[in-house]
Parts: C-alpha cells; structure tokens; sequence
C-alpha cells in the first residue's frame, strides 16, 4: 500500500505563487510517473502535470506551461508542484497520484493508481 500527502494548498492572490509538495510513503512504493491533476466545483478532474521518475522527464498541460514546474526528490520520494503567476482559473482542488508501473499515459487519471487526499487551492483576482 502506498500512501501520499499533499500539503502546500492555500489562499494567493492573483499572480501570486505557491508550492504544493507531496510525499510518499509505504513499504511497496514503487513510480513510474508521479503527477498533479485538478478538479474545480462542477468540472472534471485534470491533468496539470507530470513527471517520470526514472530520467524526470516533465510534462504539462498547455495551460500552465511557463508558470507550473514539476519536480522530485528521488530520496525523500516527494514530488512538488512550483505554481507561479496563478490565475483565478487556477482555482481547483489539486491532488497527487502515482502510477506504479507503465499502465499508459501520465495524462489520463484513470492510468493512476494512488491518490493523496487533495489540497485546496483559492487564487483570487
């Protein structure tokens, strides 16, 4: 079983920054892409971003490319999420997930087999 906490969420003012951080924990913990996605009230879950954790190559959505940056520490099996320049539109739940092995695209949620409990982010204009 793996487990993973998010922490880092908040309320920003527009433009402002934040970083959510999440960390992994259990005995089996094993990744191949780590990645944030984002649910707004009344909308679908999203991809935001992705990294692969063997070589960190990153990926995102077209809509935070230039503000967002997806990082990892290898030793403290964490991931983070860098958010500049936010937008009220950047307001969302954001939760991190794991996909243990190559089970398909980092971009679809359903590819993912562990989520943390989500942190709350509030961007106001």
């Amino acid at each position: 079983q793996v487990q993973l906490v998010e922490s880092g969420g908040g309320l920003v003012q527009a433009g402002g920054s934040l970083r959510l951080s999440c960390a992994a924990s259990g005995r089996t913990f094993s990744s191949y892409y780590m990645g944030w996605f984002r649910q707004a009230p009344g909308k679908e879950r999203e991809f935001v971003a992705a990294i692969r954790w063997s070589g960190g190559s990153t990926y995102y959505r077209n809509s935070v490319k230039g503000r967002f940056t997806i990082s990892r520490d290898n030793v403290k099996n964490t991931v983070y999420l860098q958010m500049n320049s936010l937008k009220p539109e950047d307001t969302a739940v954001y939760y991190c997930a794991v996909q243990s092995y190559y089970s398909g695209s980092y971009y679809y949620s359903g590819n993912y087999d562990y989520w943390g409990q989500g942190t709350q982010v509030t961007v106001s204009s």
